[in-house]
């Protein structure tokens, strides 16, 4: 089953034919870090017209790269939420008009399920169904949260961010030292140059009311934004001189590991009885974060799954991967279905 998935919930612009489930025959990303750099963060508007503008041409190249043509597709799968309103609209209208024009099935996947099964898209990861259940992490610009996956379409969100994710932390953080954007890349850089332990920024803890937060653990719920303030006092007190590059260094790897820290510390405590740790979305690919996860799965005797470079980011495979397995919302009666911006993890 060839299934052409179309991926536009915030900036990248990305295109994909998978075949159920797990082989990726091409995954062609279009990024627009170049247009939302000057403005330090994504621009709604840009990102939308964007999208308009390049999605017709990386749906030719996705099939071009496959080996494949319009008679070839036999599905078509959108990202339908969560994610900004206007670019999940442009991807939802070219899915239903591709659906209606070549009469083939939509299947309309929320974007986080993507991330949830996106490190089983490495040649060498298990099949989800043989580590039933796992813990899911994902850490991404918008998102942050823990899930225990118990069984296809069974999840449960054990913890999030009640705040910033972690990706707002690292590009927030990257902007006040003046580092650019995106600010995770450039962090993570420069903090393999510093001491992480230079100074003592705060771990972020969610206010704890009854010990539950919406129905989840307050102590598995993550919080960024007084880390944010924290590092803003900082340099008011500490600036740093230009061409002091080890202090600057230092700083980052001392913001950097705060965020790190947090991340492993609640991940430990959600484990509990599951053996099998599945990692995914962009700030996956901090280096520091890597190697803390892998720390500690080693030490305790736990499986990490952590997905390939080109599957953090946001990205059509695995919205391909998601449809195949069967997930999603399918169904001709769905060529009305809206844009969720708001969609929960837990929902299909």
């Amino acid at each position: 089953m060839n299934i052409l998935a179309i991926e536009t919930s915030c900036d990248e612009t990305s295109v994909a034919l998978v075949r159920k489930p797990y082989e990726v025959c091409s995954n062609v990303i279009f990024s627009q870090v170049d247009l939302h750099g000057p403005y330090g963060g994504v621009v709604p508007e840009i990102a939308c017209r964007s999208h308009v503008e390049v999605l017709p041409g990386v749906i030719e190249e996705g099939l071009q790269q496959a080996g494949a043509g319009w008679n070839d597709v036999d599905a078509i799968a959108v990202t339908y939420g969560p994610g900004l309103a206007s670019s999940l609209l442009v991807g939802l209208a070219a899915a239903k008009a591709l659906a209606m024009r070549l009469k083939k099935p939509i299947c309309y996947v929320n974007h986080l399920q993507g991330h949830i099964y996106s490190p089983f898209l490495a040649p060498e990861a298990p099949a989800p169904e043989s580590v039933f259940p796992f813990l899911s992490l994902v850490v991404s610009g918008g998102h942050t949260c823990l899930v225990r996956v118990d069984a296809l379409g069974k999840s449960t969100l054990l913890g999030q961010t009640i705040d910033d994710a972690a990706g707002e932390a690292f590009d927030k953080g990257a902007n006040l030292l003046g580092l650019g954007y995106p600010g995770g890349p450039i962090m993570d850089k420069l903090g393999r140059e510093g001491n992480p332990d230079f100074h003592a920024f705060p771990r972020g803890r969610a206010k704890r009311e009854r010990g539950l937060i919406n129905g989840m653990d307050s102590d598995l719920c993550f919080s960024y934004s007084g880390l944010k303030t924290a590092l803003l006092y900082y340099l008011k007190q500490n600036p740093i001189e230009d061409g002091n590059q080890q202090l600057l260094a230092d700083v980052v790897a001392s913001y950097q590991e705060a965020i790190v820290d947090s991340l492993v510390r609640k991940t430990a405590k959600a484990m509990k009885d599951i053996d099998t740790l599945a990692v995914g979305g962009g700030v996956s690919l901090n280096s520091r974060l890597r190697s803390r996860l892998a720390a500690y799965a080693e030490a305790n005797g736990k499986q990490l799954l952590l997905a390939q470079a080109k599957h953090c980011g946001d990205n059509a495979a695995m919205i391909g991967c998601i449809a195949g397995l069967g997930l999603g919302r399918w169904g001709d009666s769905l060529m009305d279905c809206d844009a969720s911006p708001n969609l929960r993890v837990t929902e299909q």
